[in-house]
């Protein structure tokens, strides 16, 4: 799945700790949910101010899975 390895590649370059970078991938008839998880230490930059950072990976994926004609979303989980 490419929208995976987009979220996996722009992830592991965002934080200090990339082997610890881990996606869950939960699919349904509607839409694929990539479940990003990341050391506590890096959850503010996979973040950023005000979710930017969450925002424009959101973005970068959902374009990476529209490529695919798959329904993508991604949660940050803590």
């Amino acid at each position: 799945m490419r929208a995976e390895n987009v979220l996996r590649f722009v992830a592991e370059q965002l934080v200090d700790h990339p082997d610890v970078v881990r996606i869950d991938v939960d699919e349904d008839e509607r839409e694929t949910v990539l479940e990003l998880h990341v050391h506590d230490e890096d959850l503010g930059k996979v973040i950023g101010k005000r979710g930017r950072t969450a925002k424009a990976l959101r973005t970068l994926v959902k374009a990476a899975g529209a490529l695919d004609d798959e329904n993508v979303t991604v949660e940050i989980v803590d």
